[in-house]
């Protein structure tokens, strides 16, 4: 009798309910049979056990079934890895969050301001104060996606007209070039007064490659990378991995039609590119995104291997936005109803729904994807899709995802 208990209890604890795990598949099957995505792979990490779950093809046009080792393009679920290497320089002291950047990122010294948001780009006012470091983790560096506050401002017609991220991605030239552009152009706002997205995790980029010595890619590998053993991640795929790399699908602008974004052979994705973004940039697996978050969940340490002491961990997760930021700050419809914003990643800030965890970490990507962590819980949870989502905001599918995920849990 001891053994059969002791028996169903070992069962319990390193497997998910068969039940569960039967109605998770079903759920996200149908997103890949209603034509929402050709095929994705998941995997949900918890307490010890793991379920992984590939379903559906590389592509539309393909029969070519999707296997667990794909390799899809990150796009913003970039912006936390770049923010842990961005740790790893605080920590040995070569960068402090509260110092200006201007040693290293000089284009941005003796910035101006924008009087308004809507003002030509000569009617400036001085910076009250260097960007710093905190400002670039935070997204409050004063650059960033103003098309969610005012998209027909003179500023985002500029930013258009040089090509920069994300009105032209992947930007085409050196980090230099980057931000050389950058610099011709004004803040929208004063450091540390507003969040804005993505724009500051690629100067957050640059920082690093200038800071270390090396390119953003050869310091992810050597300092992340590969101590995690995430060797199917990088800044693209290569030619020997390139069968397992998924097309990658979404919406033409005008006409509504789908359309190829990028090729799994021949587009951006498969040659070494000329900018390594850090906001958006790198290809990776679900099981190497779910060895990031297990390192993450276990509070900076993975295995032998220790990428960040818990302190730093902890204040990355933590909410850095006051409330008065948010209000102004647009992003996603009631977006700031439970979420905030640490160091480079988001945060859930309360019990909305289901999956809604307070405490829990993490990011999505501009092509379907997402990877959180929950502490509380003791769960990563990752979805790769490679379509982009028809709506602003989150698609169906990653919410179906997190609903699954946690319905699995039974204790």
């Amino acid at each position: 009798m001891g053994e059969g208990i002791t028996s169903t209890l070992k069962s319990r604890i390193n497997h998910f309910d068969p039940a569960r795990v039967t109605r998770m598949r079903e759920v996200m099957k149908r997103h890949v049979d209603n034509g929402a995505a050709p095929g994705l792979v998941m995997l949900v990490h918890h307490c010890g056990r793991e379920h992984v779950d590939a379903i559906g093809t590389m592509g539309y046009k393909t029969q070519e079934p999707i296997h667990r080792n794909a390799m899809f393009r990150l796009a913003s679920m970039t912006k936390p890895i770049t923010a842990v290497g961005a740790m790893c320089l605080i920590e040995e002291c070569k960068v402090r969050l509260d110092d200006p950047v201007d040693e290293w990122l000089p284009e941005l010294k003796d910035r101006r301001v924008l009087r308004t948001i809507d003002s030509p780009l000569d009617d400036t006012v001085p910076a009250k104060r260097p960007i710093t470091l905190r400002d670039l983790m935070t997204f409050r560096s004063g650059y960033g996606e103003v098309e969610f506050i005012s998209p027909s401002c003179p500023l985002v017609k500029a930013m258009m007209e040089a090509q920069l991220p994300l009105f032209a991605f992947p930007f085409a030239h050196s980090s230099d070039e980057f931000m050389k552009r950058l610099g011709n152009l004004p803040l929208a706002f004063q450091p540390g007064e507003r969040w804005l997205y993505h724009m500051s995790c690629d100067i957050l980029g640059v920082l690093i490659a200038r800071v270390s010595g090396k390119s953003l890619g050869a310091f992810l590998r050597e300092r992340i990378l590969e101590p995690l053993g995430m060797n199917d991640t990088g800044f693209y795929v290569p030619e020997a991995k390139r069968d397992r790399h998924p097309i990658c699908y979404g919406a033409d602008i005008v006409t509504g039609q789908l359309v190829v974004m990028d090729a799994a052979s021949g587009g951006w994705a498969s040659r070494p590119p000329t900018f390594e973004g850090g906001a958006g940039g790198l290809v990776s697996t679900a099981d190497d995104m779910a060895a990031f978050g297990r390192m993450m969940l276990n509070c900076g340490t993975y295995g032998d291997e220790r990428i960040l002491s818990r302190f730093s961990i902890e204040a990355m997760t933590t909410d850095q936005l006051p409330t008065e930021q948010k209000a102004v700050s647009p992003f996603f419809e009631n977006f700031w109803d439970d979420h905030g914003w640490g160091f480079g990643v988001g945060v859930i800030t309360k019990r909305s729904e289901l999956a809604a965890v307070p405490g829990r970490f993490g990011w999505d990507g501009a092509f379907g994807s997402s990877w959180w962590v929950d502490p509380k819980e003791g769960m990563v949870g990752v979805l790769m899709v490679q379509r982009r989502p028809d709506v602003l905001g989150m698609p169906s599918t990653v919410h179906d995802f997190w609903t699954s995920a946690y319905q699995l849990i039974d204790d």
